[in-house]
């Protein structure tokens, strides 16, 4: 049996190639797994996995409980709204109190970059970072790539584009990281104040024109608009971000093919994408979910079984 490079999962970029092939063939048997009529494995019946969410969530917090859970893995649930860290407490003095509690696992969602890193290196125990801020969000990218093999058979060779805002988007640099991991080719689009300085050195190109985006793409990634990371205004009014950079059935239907379609979520219908596109049957939206849980899955088993 193959192992993983790492004890934890901070990012993609700790990664390399074999890795990523590793987490795919696991997450290949346990979609087998979550698709039968029984759902559930003993793999991890003596493991406890605490998801430490600082940021608010929903998809991602329901896939990882649920991905714990089909693994047999005690899990406790806790949410910095609700907790001491209201009161001053800090990140570390938090942790360890979980862990003080026989923790074996931590599942952090945080919005400070690198507080994933920092954690890794200050306890005693696997990390699994569910997002730090605007750096990295490593299982969406892995979901990605898994959702893409699924449906045009590799990723190596494939054209794919990232829509959106890729500024604030941890989505979007960990999906470049993987999708370079495999040989892909990657271009970002949006507006030039939501696409960071020098991008262009992670490999990737930068196309600000959506329907030559979409001509050259195999598969259109398209990211939300974070209201809620931007300080300042970034483009005139959301009409006008629509008009240029969101997808609706006229302009897919004026390709000369048909591409791909995904979205890590939530949607903002009618900004970036329009509902006739989410709902077509070009789009993998719903199958990147439930590819979602058998990666999660696959993490948390590779990763518990260095523990043991």
């Amino acid at each position: 049996m193959s192992e993983l490079s790492v004890n934890h999962l901070l990012g993609i970029k700790y990664l390399d190639k074999k890795d990523i092939g590793l987490i795919f063939e696991t997450a290949d048997h346990f979609k087998e797994v979550i698709n039968r009529s029984i759902k559930k494995v003993p793999t991890l019946r003596d493991i406890t996995i605490a998801n430490i969410f600082f940021e608010n969530s929903t998809r991602t917090k329901l896939s990882f409980e649920l991905a714990e859970k089909r693994l047999s893995a005690d899990v406790i649930n806790f949410s910095a709204s609700q907790s001491s860290v209201k009161k001053g407490e800090t990140l570390i003095d938090t942790v360890n109190n979980i862990l003080s509690m026989k923790v074996d696992m931590v599942v952090m969602r945080h919005p400070n970059p690198g507080a994933g890193i920092f954690l890794s290196e200050h306890v005693n125990a696997s990390i699994i970072n569910a997002g730090d801020g605007a750096h990295e969000h490593p299982t969406q990218a892995l979901l990605d790539s898994y959702s893409i093999r699924e449906k045009l058979g590799d990723v190596g060779g494939k054209n794919v584009v990232i829509v959106g805002d890729i500024l604030h988007s941890r989505v979007a640099l960990s999906n470049i990281f993987a999708l370079k991991l495999q040989g892909a080719n990657v271009k970002v689009c949006g507006p030039k104040t939501l696409i960071p300085k020098h991008i262009e050195s992670l490999g990737v190109q930068v196309e600000t024109n959506l329907k030559k985006a979409l001509e050259w793409c195999d598969v259109a990634n398209m990211l939300r608009v974070q209201n809620e990371r931007m300080d300042i205004s970034y483009f005139p009014t959301t009409r006008e971000y629509t008009q240029q950079f969101g997808v609706n059935k006229k302009l897919l239907n004026s390709l000369d093919k048909q591409i791909v379609i995904m979205h890590p979520g939530p949607i903002n219908r009618g900004v970036e994408i329009t509902s006739d596109v989410a709902d077509s049957n070009q789009s993998i939206i719903l199958e990147q979910v439930e590819n979602g849980v058998a990666i999660r899955m696959a993490v948390i088993y590779l990763l518990a079984s260095k523990i043991k």
